[in-house]
């Protein structure tokens, strides 16, 4: 059966990130923790959210809850922190990106923020900064290493920008500066940036399904002129795991099978290949055990 991976607390895991642990091999996910159950009329139950933690101990076949990232709340009362982005330094630590906003809000719209943490063991974090990001409405960051060991490139939605996708660079993972655009045909959110077949790529969602684009340098993108799981339940804000020069999986959440019309979502994992030149999936495939050996360094394995 293909995997399927819920919140046992509020049932309502959304945009997922994964990477491996690298002293205990663990396989850790981190996502937005919904609180699907939660009695409002507004959107309340999207924001107030913790950064929920699932944990695999055997190559991805199956998952436990862990609870939530630790130290994280920067003031009194109740906060809401969307869409985890962890990766792998060099040095031993691990870096998160997270979206936060202020308190609990009715409706969708509001300031946002990008706030950097650290952690020796993805647990417990520590505050770094906020970034500046040139706007006071950003969400969605993703982190992708730029080539020859040039330094770092994020991506992110802008609301202020009619929800367009912008960059920013950095060489240390502290310091970031807003850079050029990436996407501005549409509006989307939640990009994910991976590079299998030699070819770098970029998913989105564009709240129907996947958009797809493609760059040879990570500069400039062409929206490829088909989408993935686009069909009901859509796929949502996903992740890309790499797996290999030529594979990836694919990670995205999804409305719950047994709540197709409610609140409550799940995460599911598709594995990703570029054939003719094309990106594939195939969602009710069973994904292969994750290897080490086929991730990059950057997202806590051995490959690279």
């Amino acid at each position: 059966m293909p995997l399927v991976v819920r919140d046992p607390v509020h049932a309502g895991p959304t945009d997922p990130t994964v990477i491996r642990h690298r002293a205990t091999g663990e396989w850790w996910m981190y996502y937005t923790q919904r609180r699907a159950g939660l009695d409002c009329s507004g959107a309340e139950w999207v924001h107030g959210t913790d950064i929920g933690i699932a944990v695999s101990a055997d190559e991805g076949r199956t998952w436990g809850h862990r609870g939530i990232a630790e130290g994280l709340e920067h003031r009194p009362g109740r906060m809401t922190y969307w869409a985890p982005e962890v990766l792998a330094d060099g040095a031993g630590g691990y870096h998160m990106y997270v979206t936060c906003l202020a308190g609990v809000r009715s409706s969708w719209v509001g300031d946002a923020q990008v706030r950097h943490y650290a952690s020796a063991d993805l647990l417990r974090w520590e505050f770094r900064s906020v970034l500046d990001l040139g706007s006071d409405r950003v969400i969605d960051a993703a982190v992708h290493p730029l080539p020859g060991g040039a330094g770092w490139r994020m991506w992110f939605k802008d609301e202020r920008d009619d929800s367009h996708l912008h960059t920013a660079h950095s060489r240390d993972l502290y310091t970031w500066t807003r850079t050029a655009p990436a996407a501005t045909d549409q509006s989307q959110e939640g990009p994910t940036v991976f590079r299998p077949a030699g070819v770098y790529w970029m998913v989105t969602d564009n709240w129907k399904g996947l958009s797809v684009y493609r760059s040879a340098d990570l500069d400039t993108w062409t929206r490829e002129p088909y989408q993935l799981l686009a069909e009901e339940p859509e796929g949502h804000h996903a992740m890309a795991l790499e797996q290999g020069d030529a594979a990836a999986v694919l990670w995205y959440f999804t409305a719950d099978e047994d709540d197709p019309a409610g609140r409550r979502s799940v995460v599911r994992a598709t594995r990703l290949e570029v054939q003719g030149g094309r990106l594939t999936c195939a969602p009710e495939t069973p994904v292969a055990p994750l290897a080490a050996g086929l991730t990059p360094a950057w997202r806590g394995g051995t490959a690279g």
